[in-house]
């Protein structure tokens, strides 16, 4: 007789209710690879991190009163500092453009070759690379560290783990301190630091951080990759069947078994089932069972199937970079060339080259001067006793110079309009103000007219202003408005 709870519609729910909803994790001792990719990896995590520890130190001269730090994040006078260029707020179009570009660049490198970026310059894979590091240096390897998670706790035990441990500590405190030193001068407060005399954000950042580097690199790992990560959930969206990924070749390694010295390769395949790509992967997964959403795309099982292949002599590339379209290919006995250049890299190339050109001619074409005019609206216009009109504006200077200027302001477009600066007595038509390096001025102007000259409710005002050699920089057109007639 059947059984009604598998027959009714709720059956297999229920027996899918059963299935745990955690699963332990299952702590992954990753054996180190030798071989071309993971020089890359070491290369890259040398290049990445020294990058990060040291460009807070690198000078570069902008003249006096000015910081000499290349790279620096000046939240206090609100700039940011990046070798010759100097941001200001009101510029924040810069960072937007700068983060399209990152986002379009890591499209098309993963439209090329996977997920490249997470297995070799993300923050994530090479800080916990570098906690493996000294793990394997305190611990061993593989097999060692298998070896001594198992072990009873003795002296020996409790010494490995407090050095490993102490050392990822120390990496997290110089990891969050490297951070803070792009906001402030880094000689500066370093020496408060180290004198405790620093402010108590600083520290708070740097205790932060360190806890954050130390939890992620060295107990979360590639638990981050999987679980928090957003980017592994949708970049499949953006492979095709060119795209380059990690691979194992099933047409060649199929049937897998063991393999002894001097046996016959007849109606077998390479794979020797040594399980050393398993061994060396960072997230423990196995390549041979396909494409997974843990990959990295690393390739550090491609070193170690290449060094398992060349102690039993067979050719190396069982697990390689390949793409869909070359497996297929291959099927067929068809042309097998990767293809590099197709409409999806084509699109993000273009992309990326306009967004860098309309970056590079928006900074090289940047004035160092903006203006901006407020008009008042209460009141809209004051009628004087002489019969004449008066409008107020706030009329804002950014000198973005070192330099200070001394320009001219005159008002254009009405007949007989003169000025007043908020502090003089004088009416002009043409009015002297100043600005000083690197500072916002803003000036109360308030401007005069005819009521005859006026042709309506609006008119039409513009304030031309001229650098000290009479020549206009700026004209910022607004409204004057008066009664209407």
């Amino acid at each position: 007789m059947a059984n009604p709870a598998e027959d009714s519609p709720g059956g297999a729910l229920s027996e899918a209710n059963k299935q745990p909803r955690y699963v332990r994790r299952k702590k992954i001792h990753p054996k180190l690879a030798f071989g071309r990719y993971r020089i890359i990896k070491w290369s890259a995590l040398i290049a990445l991190l020294a990058f990060y520890y040291l460009i807070p130190w690198l000078r570069w001269d902008r003249g006096l009163n000015t910081p000499d730090q290349a790279i620096l994040v000046d939240i206090p006078a609100r700039k940011f500092y990046f070798f010759f260029i100097e941001l200001w707020p009101q510029e924040i179009y810069y960072w937007t453009g700068l983060l399209i570009l990152a986002a379009v660049g890591l499209f098309f490198v993963t439209s090329i070759a996977g997920r490249v970026w997470c297995g070799y310059a993300c923050p994530q894979t090479v800080w916990t690379d570098l906690f493996i590091y000294v793990e394997r240096l305190f611990e061993g390897d593989r097999n060692a560290r298998i070896r001594l998670d198992k072990a009873r706790w003795g002296i020996g035990k409790i010494l490995r783990k407090l050095g490993k441990h102490l050392v990822w500590i120390l990496i997290g405190i110089v990891t969050g301190g490297a951070w803070v030193f792009y906001f402030v001068d880094a000689p500066t407060l370093a020496r408060e630091l180290l004198a405790f005399e620093a402010p108590s954000s600083a520290y708070l950042t740097i205790a932060f951080l360190t806890a954050t580097t130390y939890v992620m690199a060295g107990w979360a790992r590639e638990q981050v990759c999987t679980y928090m990560c957003p980017y592994a959930r949708f970049q499949s969206a953006m492979f095709d069947e060119d795209t380059l990924l990690v691979t194992y070749r099933d047409e060649l390694g199929e049937p897998r078994g063991s393999h002894k010295k001097d046996a016959s390769w007849d109606a077998r395949g390479r794979c020797v089932d040594c399980n050393q790509c398993v061994a060396v992967c960072p997230t423990g997964i196995d390549i041979r069972d396909g494409q997974q959403l843990e990959c990295i795309n690393c390739a550090l099982c491609v070193d170690a199937c290449n060094s398992i292949m060349d102690r039993v002599g067979q050719p190396r590339g069982l697990i390689r970079y390949d793409t869909q379209r070359n497996l297929e290919a291959r099927e067929t006995g068809a042309d097998t060339r990767a293809r590099i250049i197709r409409p999806r890299t084509v699109t993000y190339a273009a992309i990326l080259v306009v967004l860098m050109a309309i970056m590079v001619v928006s900074l090289w074409t940047r004035s160092t001067l903006e203006v901006n005019v407020l008009r008042d609206r209460n009141p809209l216009f004051t009628l004087l006793s002489d019969g004449s009109v008066r409008n107020g504006y706030t009329y804002k200077v950014l000198n973005k110079s070192h330099d200070s200027l001394s320009l001219t302001l005159r008002a254009e477009g009405i007949p007989g309009a003169t000025l007043r600066v908020l502090g003089t007595e004088a009416e002009e038509t043409e009015v002297m103000i100043s600005a000083r390096p690197d500072q916002v001025e803003s000036f109360r102007i308030f401007v005069h007219a005819p009521l005859r000259a006026l042709e309506g409710g609006s008119n039409d005002l513009r304030f031309l202003l001229m650098n000290s050699a009479g020549e206009s920089i700026d004209i910022a057109g607004t409204a004057f408005v008066g009664p209407d007639k």
